[in-house]
């Protein structure tokens, strides 16, 4: 008896067109889950969180509406001898120049959170490249520096905006731990927000200007440093070279 697997089917379809097909999809499937975790193709990723063996993580603030709470910021961070990350509006900085003079006397890091607060996944990229620009202008002119690092206001971006801003020398950052302070949390909601959920190479996200968050600040720096954390700025947690991001955007060095 002659074996031929054209006889072995299902329906009409003989089994190496279905082994065939499977394996097709298998190395289809490989590659493109491959590419999402490189941060590879169209699918651009920005900086959510870091992989690392230490208990290191990052403090930021977003500064674009209210700055009369920063000097309490700032007094809140010197206690606690934490140096986080601002990332400030151009328009902020412009309007607040002496609260942006403290913050870097202070040695904290400044980095651009746009001009604006535009909604930069749908503007030209020509734009975007206006809002980075005159943004870094207006921090630098108050004393702030030459921003590094971008937030993307509301955290909306695209791969385009994360590739231009990258052309342009800057590092796009994002979050994974929310205080949500901008939801006008109470005090307890928020620690329990950040304590909860943060970890090793965590990114926390607050905003200057909001209800609560100078309570709820020195609370969670507490527990964090009770809790054997180290507090970093942005720039002194992320890998700037030999690096790859995945899926959810935590970043990992290569080996």
């Amino acid at each position: 008896m002659n074996f031929d697997i054209n006889d072995y089917s299902l329906g009409k379809r003989p089994l190496w067109a279905i082994f065939a097909a499977a394996i097709i999809f298998a190395a289809l499937a490989f590659f493109v889950f491959n590419c999402v975790a490189m941060g590879e193709g169209s699918r651009l990723l920005p900086v959510y969180s870091v992989e690392t063996p230490e208990k290191k993580v990052a403090v930021t603030f977003n500064c674009a509406w209210e700055a009369e709470d920063i000097p309490e910021i700032l007094a809140i961070l010197e206690k606690y001898e934490v140096k986080a990350t601002f990332f400030i509006l151009g328009q902020w900085a412009k309007e607040n120049p002496d609260e942006v003079k403290m913050i870097a006397e202070a040695g904290h890091e400044i980095g651009t959170h746009s001009n604006t607060h535009p909604d930069m996944a749908k503007i030209t990229m020509e734009k975007a490249r206006e809002e980075l620009l005159r943004s870094c202008e207006y921090i630098e002119k108050a004393g702030g520096g030459k921003p590094k690092l971008f937030r993307a206001p509301s955290g909306s971006y695209s791969g385009e905006l994360i590739k231009t801003a990258s052309e342009m020398g800057f590092m796009t950052i994002q979050w994974d731990i929310d205080s949500r302070d901008w939801k006008d949390k109470t005090a307890a909601e928020m620690v329990e927000s950040v304590t909860k959920n943060v970890g090793k190479g965590s990114i926390i996200l607050f905003h200057s200007g909001k209800e609560n968050t100078l309570e709820a600040l020195p609370q969670i720096l507490e527990i964090l440093k009770n809790g054997g954390y180290e507090f970093v700025k942005v720039s002194e947690l992320v890998y700037t070279e030999n690096y790859t991001i995945d899926h959810t955007g935590r970043q990992f060095l290569l080996k």
